[in-house]
């Protein structure tokens, strides 16, 4: 790793916030410690994780999707760990590309370790992503906290979830730790929680402990998997009636809109914000590099 400056950008959608590293030739090596150093919001740039900017052709897991979408989404949980997907991720993520001049307002396609996923940047305000199918295995789990257990509804967006609908959001906790959930099999490589409140038709409000992250102000994929769960939980499933349903669905950092289509497409539409530039200093990323060898 060279000791050159290693520039970023920081940004937000519905205050999930996440440090940006443009990378278009994949030359940044970026090993867990060292991007959980950089997501300390003490010690370093602070953030619930990283979007690492890479060219598709430049990246080994994204090659293969070179031919359908340019750039590709190499996303790192704060933790440090790599993640299939992020939807606020994803969301940033393209708007860093405007930002930055790599593509136009209009539909982009963005490689994940999900898969392509379809992007359409408004000329002017929100972000819309098309996240793909829901996926609902049918085995779920109980999630307890404070002597509190709710079933949880298992809910797949190209990474895991478990939707528990509760009467008040404070009854999740502080979710600092992950909530406890069995049988443990369900996830053997753990799980976003979601903690669910209704506040009118068609709309509610979450809570989520990211996996990788603790509790953060927004989840895009749990927004999604939330909106879904709260349509069957009510009778709907567009697969079925051949009519789109639509969910607003409120973070701690804002709202989000959930459609999903019946073609079983889920769409999610939301803020994206670009909030500082700059380079991280030279000495301290090869000093942090050193220290996590």
């Amino acid at each position: 790793m060279t000791t050159s400056q290693i520039a970023f950008l920081k940004g937000h959608g519905t205050e999930n916030d996440f440090v940006i590293v443009p990378d278009p030739h994949n030359t940044v090596d970026l090993p867990e410690s060292l991007v959980a150093r950089v997501c300390d919001r003490r010690a370093g740039i602070g953030g619930d994780g990283v979007l690492h900017v890479v060219r598709s052709a430049a990246h080994p897991e994204a090659r293969a999707m070179a031919g359908e979408a340019e750039w590709f989404m190499d996303y790192r949980n704060g933790d440090g760990s790599i993640a299939e997907m992020c939807g606020n991720g994803t969301r940033v993520f393209a708007r860093y590309l405007q930002h930055a001049g790599l593509v136009s307002a209009g539909d982009v396609p963005i490689a994940t370790r999900s898969g392509v996923k379809r992007v359409h940047i408004a000329e002017e305000g929100d972000v819309t992503v098309a996240m793909g199918k829901a996926v609902l295995p049918g085995d779920g789990v109980t999630v307890t906290v404070g002597g509190r257990s709710w079933p949880a509804l298992n809910v797949n967006l190209g990474n895991p979830h478990a939707v528990a609908f509760v009467d008040d959001l404070e009854h999740a906790g502080d979710l600092l730790s992950v909530p406890p959930f069995s049988p443990a099999a369900v996830y053997p490589d753990g799980v976003n929680i979601e903690f669910v409140a209704d506040r009118g038709p068609n709309h509610v409000a979450m809570r989520v402990h990211e996996r990788g992250s603790g509790e953060t102000r927004s989840c895009g994929t749990g927004a999604c998997a939330v909106a879904v769960a709260a349509a069957r939980r009510d009778g709907a499933d567009p697969a079925v009636t051949g009519a789109p349903v639509t969910y607003t669905v409120d973070v701690p950092g804002g709202t989000l809109v959930i459609t999903e289509l019946p073609d079983g497409t889920v769409e999610m539409t939301g803020p994206a914000v670009i909030v500082a530039e700059g380079s991280i200093d030279a000495a301290w990323f090869a000093s942090t590099e050193t220290a996590v060898r």
